[in-house]
């Protein structure tokens, strides 16, 4: 099972679930930027210990120049989604917040077809509509 990455994805929703709602509770009462910096610590702090334990560190050195370039662009893009995510999360509800911040699932398909060069299929299509239209009624406030 951990060979898939059906796995790894599900894994991966559910700890952003996560992270939504104890990110709510702990951004109370906190400047949302600096609680952003928090965060990164510990992620920064975790992720050093898991290489270690797991001996994956790499010599940077070894790394393409191409690689770099576009995760120096990744991790300025993570930085920014957070920031913004965290700002949310401090004025909305995190149930309404989230699913609109989902709506990168949306971007991710477009930006794959046009950049990437990916396909879709029609019920693919549909797919990314039911996501987008879902993430709106989410986040409408009756």
């Amino acid at each position: 099972m951990t060979q898939s990455w059906q796995f790894w994805a599900v894994l991966s929703a559910a700890f952003a679930a996560l992270t939504a709602i104890f990110a709510k509770i702990g951004i109370e009462g906190i400047n949302s930027d600096f609680a952003t910096l928090i965060r990164t610590i510990v992620i920064i702090a975790a992720l050093c210990l898991f290489l270690t334990l797991s001996g994956q560190w790499q010599k940077t050195g070894d790394i393409p120049a191409h690689s770099w370039i576009f995760l120096v662009l990744s991790g300025l893009a993570t930085g920014g989604s957070w920031l913004a995510y965290f700002r949310a999360l401090q004025m909305g509800d995190a149930a309404r917040v989230a699913p609109v911040d989902k709506l990168s699932i949306v971007l991710v398909a477009i930006f794959g077809v046009v950049f990437l060069g990916e396909k879709l299929s029609l019920i693919n299509w549909l797919g990314v509509l039911l996501i987008a239209s879902g993430a709106v009624l989410l986040a409408i406030r009756v």
